[in-house]
């Protein structure tokens, strides 16, 4: 019986992601304090478009602030108590942040509806000078963005995220002229509506992304039946059980598996050119650079507990 793990190094992801930190901290600025400024302006003006959109800015303070951890973070070196480090921290963070912006986006949907049947007093042109700093603030953090933006995942990811805001603060600042220019107080709730609907379905994404990471669910577009079939495809390989992908963080899949082999091989040297191959189809097959594989010899399964399968 013969295990084996993976070799391949895995800094290249954290190298790009700290290649555009500053980059990511100049737009969470930004962000930040049009976030400030919209939660002000919606004080003073009475308008829940604004505080709506404040919402949608801040889940992108989230996301920005979860990919700069992360960035981070990965860089920290595994220790004996913590052999990923701190990558989970990532994922920890991004399940609390979706709890908190579901919140968020619930209330404005709700009271978005009150205020359809019920619409308050709203001071039309303050909305007209927040939803300004609003829309600036944007793209001033789309041009920080925009060369870089394909350089990796974080960072397309906080291109889009930016690029909703701008959305919500053209939103708003419809919703300020229409006010201002036929009294229809029902704009602002019905920009507030637009912005919450923007809000929910990318946090309950979000918090189902999470969860599943926390709950060890197969990466999601990882076809595990193709899995098996392609380490079964080797000729030494009679059977493949024990068979477990899930996610320590983003972009870090681990896979465990016991593969039944002839047993001819724990004597005639086949196990480590096979652990190589095994590993190799893995990780250009299916991005899976992390991988333990137990070789065992057919008689093996007499002994093994009745709760592997």
């Amino acid at each position: 019986m013969t295990a084996g793990t993976s070799g391949h190094g895995h800094g290249h992801g954290a190298a790009a992601l700290v290649d555009h930190r500053t980059r990511l901290v100049v737009v969470l600025g930004i962000t930040l304090a049009v976030l400030v400024a919209e939660v002000v302006g919606a004080a003073v003006t009475g308008s829940l478009a604004l505080l709506a959109d404040a919402g949608h800015m801040l889940t992108d303070v989230a996301g920005l602030t979860l990919a700069y951890v992360a960035a981070v973070l990965a860089r920290r070196p595994p220790t004996e108590q913590r052999t990923w480090g701190y990558r989970r921290a990532e994922v920890i963070a991004a399940a609390a942040q979706a709890a908190v912006l579901l919140a968020v986006g619930g209330f404005v949907l709700v009271e978005g509806v009150r205020r359809l049947l019920d619409p308050p007093e709203v001071t039309a042109g303050g909305m007209l000078v927040f939803g300004m700093i609003g829309l600036a603030g944007n793209v001033v953090s789309l041009a920080v963005l925009a060369g870089v933006r394909r350089a990796d995942l974080n960072l397309r990811a906080a291109f889009l995220e930016v690029l909703n805001d701008a959305v919500g603060s053209l939103a708003v600042l419809v919703a300020a002229a229409v006010i201002a220019l036929t009294g229809w107080l029902q704009a602002d709730a019905v920009a507030s509506l637009l912005i919450g609907a923007l809000i929910v379905p990318r946090t309950l994404r979000l918090l189902g992304e999470s969860v599943n990471v926390l709950m060890e669910a197969t990466p999601r577009g990882l076809d595990l039946t193709a899995v098996r079939q392609r380490l079964l495809v080797h000729p030494h390989v009679h059977d493949v059980h024990d068979l477990h992908v899930s996610q320590v963080a983003t972009g870090l899949p681990v896979l465990t598996a016991h593969v039944v082999v002839d047993d001819s091989c724990f004597h005639d040297g086949h196990l480590g050119p096979m652990l190589d191959e095994l590993q190799r189809c893995l990780d250009q097959d299916f991005d899976i650079e992390h991988s333990t594989i137990q070789f065992e010899a057919g008689a093996h399964a007499d002994h093994e507990h009745e709760t592997h399968a």
